[in-house]
């Protein structure tokens, strides 16, 4: 089987850059092609050491945010389709969910593109201790999120860790009807599949998306006295609160915004 991969990138500050330069190369090893969509304010320095790796890019048209995510998380896929005809299937993640995963869980990274092949459309999620690692803000919200999508779909997973497996018929699917622009997808891309009743879904829970935004703090962690300390300080912030609940409300109106959704849906 011949995956290919299809990513966005924030990394303004460049916080990232030395994490990306060391996995490139184990990346390079397991995609037949990588297409990247990053943000306009992606540092230079970045760019230019994702294309010396044959990295494919698109600059993100608007301004960064979560309302034009869908959009460009639609337009790597599509861009994936394109450059590698011969991949059978499509990984779709968040470049810094990637680095993470490729670094630190690298074995079961390969295994998960292994086991991409059984079903069109595989929700890559995460296990209780992988959601656990995450501050309450998240941890809380995205709880939420997945309740309300298993009350739509019937099924009780974690969706909201941004990672999709694909076939390319699912791809294609997706790129050619399902038209939201949010970061909604989370919710709405599953769904989308669900009732177009001829493709095939499934979940797969892993240990790699845990939390990976620890890796861009390392000297504002130490200085806080710990991984746990920084986090409690993230759950302290009434604006993190705010953001955050303000996510979850854009994905809980797509998964509204699906009006043919199982009239009974069986729970697993």
């Amino acid at each position: 089987m011949a995956v290919a991969l299809a990513t966005t990138h924030h990394d303004p500050d460049g916080r990232l850059y030395a994490q990306t330069a060391r996995m490139l190369p184990r990346l390079e090893q397991v995609y037949t092609s990588i297409d990247a969509v990053i943000t306009p304010h992606t540092q230079p320095a970045t760019q230019e050491l994702l294309c010396a790796a044959g990295v494919r890019l698109t600059l993100g048209d608007g301004t960064d945010g979560y309302f034009q995510l869908g959009r460009w998380r639609r337009l790597a896929v599509e861009r994936a389709l394109h450059s590698s005809p011969a991949a059978t299937h499509i990984h779709f993640c968040d470049f810094d969910r990637l680095l993470h995963w490729a670094e630190y869980y690298w074995d079961e990274l390969q295994e998960t593109l292994t086991r991409l092949q059984a079903y069109d459309f595989t929700i890559l999620s995460r296990t209780a201790t992988a959601l656990a690692s995450h501050p309450r803000v998240q941890r809380d919200t995205e709880t939420l999120v997945n309740h309300i999508f298993g009350l739509a779909s019937g099924h009780m997973w974690d969706v909201t860790a941004a990672a999709r497996g694909l076939s390319r018929l699912a791809a294609q699917a997706i790129v050619g009807a399902c038209r939201d622009d949010t970061v909604g997808t989370d919710c709405s891309w599953p769904l989308f599949i669900l009732r177009a009743g001829n493709l095939t879904m499934g979940c797969l829970e892993t240990e790699g998306l845990e939390f990976e935004t620890l890796d861009r703090h390392p000297a504002e962690i130490a200085a806080l006295g710990g991984p746990a300390v920084w986090k409690a300080h993230i759950d302290d912030d009434p604006r993190q609160w705010a953001r955050r609940l303000d996510l979850a409300r854009v994905e809980v109106q797509s998964v509204l915004a699906c009006d043919k959704l199982p009239a009974n849906p069986q729970k697993d």
